[in-house]
Order: C-alpha cells, then sequence, then structure tokens
C-alpha cells in the first residue's frame, strides 16, 4: 500500500482532540495554519511554563492509522484527530524513520521529522488505561512510544485526505527518533 494521508485536523484551542478538516494549510516555520501549537516558539503548555523561548519541535503532529486498528481489538475505539494529531496516515511506519526524514505531501508541502510524542496523562483522561496501551516495550526491554511523531514544516502548502505521501530520508548518520 502506498503511503497517504488519511484525514487532516486541527484546533485553535489546546483540547485534547482535533477537528475534522477538508484541508489545512502548513506555514513553513510556524506549523497548521489557525492550530494551537502553531509558532516558532513552544506552544505546548507545559513547555511554554518551562521556557516560553524554546523551539518549536512540535509544529505538527502526525500519527499512523494503523495504531487505530492495534487499540480496536483491545478495546478502545480511536479514530483519526481524537489523540490529537494534525495529520493521520497511513503505509508509512512513521515510529521507524529517523530524524531528519522529510515527509512531502500532496502537490508539495514538507515536514521534517524532529521526534516522538511523549504521551501524557491527557491521553488516560480521553480513555481510561489508553496510556499504557500507546506504550510498549521492544526486545531489549526498552519503553516504545507509539502515540505519533512531531514534526516542523519545511514547505508550506495544502495538505488534504488521499494526498500521497513520499518520504525522503535524511543523508550521512541516521539518529533514531526520540521524545520532543
Amino acid at each position: 500500500m502506498a503511503a497517504r494521508v488519511v484525514a487532516v485536523h486541527r484546533s485553535s484551542s489546546h483540547s485534547f482532540s482535533k477537528f475534522a478538516e477538508d484541508a489545512i494549510r502548513l506555514v513553513e516555520g510556524l506549523g497548521v495554519e489557525g492550530d494551537a501549537h502553531a509558532g516558532s516558539t513552544v506552544k505546548h503548555r507545559s513547555r511554554v511554563r518551562r521556557d516560553p523561548s524554546q523551539p518549536n519541535l512540535r509544529q505538527v503532529h502526525l500519527l499512523h492509522a494503523e495504531l487505530f486498528d492495534e487499540l480496536l481489538p483491545r478495546g478502545f475505539a480511536v479514530w483519526p484527530g481524537e489523540m490529537g494529531e494534525n495529520v493521520t496516515t497511513r503505509g508509512v511506519d512513521l515510529l521507524a524513520l529517523p530524524t531528519g526524514t522529510l515527509l512531502q505531501f500532496g502537490a508539495g508541502a514538507q515536514v521534517e521529522l524532529t521526534g516522538l510524542r511523549n504521551p501524557c496523562s491527557q491521553i488516560d483522561r480521553f480513555q481510561p488505561g489508553l496510556m499504557q496501551a500507546v506504550l510498549d516495550r521492544d526486545a531489549h526491554g526498552a519503553l516504545v512510544r507509539k502515540s505519533g511523531v512531531m514534526a516542523v514544516v519545511r514547505r508550506g502548502g495544502e495538505v488534504r485526505a488521499d494526498d500521497p505521501i513520499e518520504v525522503i530520508l535524511p543523508t550521512g548518520k541516521l539518529r533514531p527518533l526520540e521524545p520532543v
């Protein structure tokens, strides 16, 4: 299956879930136009309290729809946008991509992956037990965070459902994604 966008979302408030849109506009260096997390400096409330001048490495949240497929038989009905992502994807293993990977959507909007979303307690307020369900352990016992990846906008443009996604790997030494 070719990598594609399943759905796009945004919210002007710091709500947990985001609202489905026909299209979202990515703005270079800022994020999703009209989204509460857009900006060149951090917008996540806990990070703003620590240091509001930090660069915003969480301009766009992407989540793989395959996670919903995994959660449903475990009793968690979760649908696109409900976990706060801006872009829901299918057909690309977001968690396995290295830091610095570029994802290009449809006509050319492009984001650069900066790291993993670190799930927080809001997930359990959304659905009790969901936090544990989006965490796992690999064969070596290391924690695996499955609640999506974060990115910054490198080239602006429109993104909509059914847009193809092109994956452009970085050159040089590849670094795994870490929480941001």
